[in-house]
């Protein structure tokens, strides 16, 4: 989960994501709407009976704001937080294992942000399950198949692993940069990725506005997307002020085409 704002709880049961699945939370920034709403989210996951630790990427004073939390609530957690205090001085790998990287960008906002840069793995192949089933290959070998292995029938036969599998999808890069004031020391940070969420709080006329409150237009997010060579743009954290949302992905295509708001409940996929 990236940032975890008021309401967090109610969009996940709208859209009927298990919580409980849900190993990893980063924290872009200490505002209120990035995230308010991690507290009551632990506290429904100890209700709800977690036991399976969770970690937690963000500001070294979050800990503290937990703590305090759980202190005036004597409250004793049944899992773990594992938290991991970021550093806003320069990127760092958070996380790399066999599914995934994650990378911080340092972005430029009022009080200490980080973005986050996804890197997804596809080191297995794919099964071709009707030919893994004519060779009634049992289950407990398949692991073996993504991983390469041929496979060797009971009768001495080798089953070559080209004939069992498919090439697997290519791996795809997500770049997730929160409040940040335009600046382009975040291009090669973000550079082709697939995806890129970038924040579009105001439109060009206000972007005097934008400057003073370190914030973005919805054309600058373009022009970093154009710059960085990204495939596809999501802009998103719209001011209130706004009630129509197509000048601003207007204004966001005239400089890069391949844009799309950010709004709650679609999914996008490149």
């Amino acid at each position: 989960m990236i940032d975890c704002g008021e309401g967090t709880q109610m969009q996940l049961l709208r859209y009927k994501i298990n919580w409980n699945k849900i190993e990893h939370i980063f924290i872009s920034h200490l505002h209120g709407d990035h995230y308010l709403g991690l507290m009551g989210l632990l506290f429904t996951m100890n209700l709800n009976g977690r036991a399976k630790e969770i970690n937690i990427y963000a500001q070294p004073d979050m800990m503290d704001i937990i703590e305090l939390q759980l202190r005036v609530s004597s409250t004793e957690l049944r899992y773990n937080i594992i938290f991991h205090p970021l550093q806003f001085f320069n990127s760092k790998i958070l996380l790399d294992d066999a599914e995934i990287r994650v990378k911080t960008i340092l972005l430029n906002h009022r009080i200490p942000t980080v973005g986050f840069h996804f890197t997804e793995k596809r080191v297995h192949r794919n099964l071709n399950l009707p030919v893994v089933e004519s060779f009634h290959v049992p289950l407990s070998f398949y692991k073996n198949i993504k991983q390469g292995e041929n496979y060797i029938d009971d009768t001495g036969n080798v089953v070559k692993n080209s004939e069992l599998t498919m090439e697997p999808k290519p791996a795809h890069t997500y770049a997730y940069c929160s409040d940040t004031m335009y600046d382009e020391a975040i291009i090669d940070e973000i550079r082709n990725v697939n995806l890129l969420y970038h924040e579009a709080t105001f439109m060009s006329d206000m972007e005097k506005r934008a400057h003073e409150t370190f914030h973005s237009t919805a054309k600058q997010a373009a022009i970093i997307a154009k710059r960085a060579n990204v495939e596809r743009l999501l802009i998103g954290h719209f001011s209130s002020r706004y009630i129509n949302l197509e000048p601003l992905l207007a204004e966001a295509q005239e400089v890069f085409p391949d844009t799309d708001l950010a709004m709650e409940g679609f999914t996008f996929v490149t």
